[in-house]
């Protein structure tokens, strides 16, 4: 079996998922029933100054049939004393002190505010620190999370101040609310940080209910925007984690976070530059159980591809990502279609007709319907064989161009020396 023990700047756990602070980490009953269930480490449910939460509070978006393709929450931070929550972070590290407690903190951007909360959370034997600079809502409005998360000034001022008083690792959790996460990301490096993690939430609104007209979910008839997170954020949070990864000014380690539901969306994670990964809308749809399915697809996957530990599938895909100007104009792709397998539903056929480039033709061999590309015409675009229902009736192949690769920029250089 392939090692699945991680580091993430000096944060040790027996694997690489964790619990994101949210709901299942709320408290120590629930942490323990998750380190038995087999997670590696936990970042607690933030902690702060005690708020007051709403009913209700939680909205789904399901598609197609599938439920919680997306989740949405207005829930703040903790609501339990934290007087209380630091005795259960105490206990719990002390029944599995070979697991990673990570305390998620919030606070007013104050230096004595972070100063006091660091001393007093570090006192009870965390593995780590992780500051909240990315809720949406609710915390927000009060000047904290995502209000500070997206001002880089405010994200290196604080993390410097915890890093002061800081005796564990620090993490900075960024906010995908912001144009660029690779600026915030930097600041946070600047202020000292030992890793980031992201993404945490996106600003939403789950959606509107047509017979009642309240917004969804509602308080007593008024809505507000919340945080989404769940499948449909994956590929938002994977983009994110790809840019700070390949970036060279953002040099800590990276614990990626947004849609992770099973072991191939983490391995994509950590190979795209994630060191480890947290799982919070899988676990609370399917319930702590789901993590034995991750370690044994993850160890799977390892052994077959040779590789002994998971740490050496860190960033292999990181130096595959690019801009634009750096793909190669002249790669050439095409589908092949299989009509032994073809089922004739002409999906491919009209998505092409009619939304791409008119390249596939139906015709009749035999009294059989059949479909063939004109490759000549072809772009290669990918779109008959992502709405093509049956696997192995199309098939995208390269193939061999007669022109060197060229990308744009190397084109734009030759321009620009044959204009001169």
């Amino acid at each position: 079996m392939a090692d699945l023990r991680i580091d993430l700047a000096g944060i040790k756990s027996p694997n690489p998922f964790w619990l994101a602070s949210a709901p299942p980490t709320n408290s120590g009953y629930q942490v323990q029933r998750a380190f038995e269930a087999g997670w590696g480490g936990a970042v607690w449910k933030t902690l702060g100054e005690p708020i007051l939460n709403v009913s209700s509070r939680f909205a789904a978006v399901s598609y197609n049939g599938q439920r919680v393709a997306g989740f949405n929450n207005i829930e703040l931070i903790t609501d339990r004393p934290l007087e209380v929550n630091l005795k259960e972070i105490y206990e719990t590290k002390k029944r599995f002190p070979d697991h990673a407690i990570i305390a998620s903190l919030m606070v007013e951007p104050k230096q004595e505010k972070w100063h006091e909360i660091v001393k007093r959370v570090e006192d009870v034997g965390v593995d780590g620190l992780e500051l909240n600079f990315g809720c949406p809502h609710g915390m927000a409005e009060r000047g904290m999370g995502s209000a500070s998360g997206q001002v880089p000034e405010l994200v290196e001022k604080q993390t410097y101040w915890v890093k002061e008083a800081a005796r564990t690792p620090v993490i900075v959790k960024l906010t995908p609310n912001i144009t660029d996460i690779t600026v915030t990301a930097e600041a946070a490096t600047r202020g000292g940080a030992d890793a980031i993690s992201m993404i945490n939430t996106i600003n939403s609104l789950a959606g509107v209910d047509l017979d009642t007209w309240n917004t969804v979910p509602h308080v007593a008839g008024k809505g507000a925007h919340g945080g989404y997170c769940g499948p449909a954020v994956k590929p938002i949070a994977l983009n994110m984690v790809a840019e700070c990864a390949r970036n060279p000014h953002i040099n800590v380690p990276i614990s990626g976070i947004g849609g992770i539901s099973n072991w191939q969306d983490a391995a994509e994670f950590i190979l795209m530059g994630a060191t480890g990964v947290q799982v919070c809308t899988a676990a609370m749809h399917h319930g702590f159980s789901i993590v034995e399915d991750m370690i044994d697809g993850l160890n799977n996957y390892l052994d077959d591809k040779g590789i002994a530990s998971v740490m050496d599938l860190v960033g292999r895909s990181v130096s595959r990502y690019s801009d634009w100007g750096n793909l190669d104009l002249n790669y050439k792709i095409v589908p092949e279609i299989n009509n032994d397998v073809c089922i004739n539903c002409n999906k491919c056929h009209i998505a092409c007709e009619d939304t791409s480039h008119q390249c596939i033709d139906l015709y009749t061999e035999n009294g059989v319907p059949m479909l063939k590309v004109r490759e000549e015409d072809c772009v290669g675009c990918n779109l008959c064989s992502i709405v093509c229902p049956v696997d192995g009736a199309i098939s995208m192949v390269e193939r061999k161009s007669a022109i060197a690769p060229m990308t744009w920029n190397e084109r734009q250089l030759i321009m620009s020396s044959l204009s001169k």
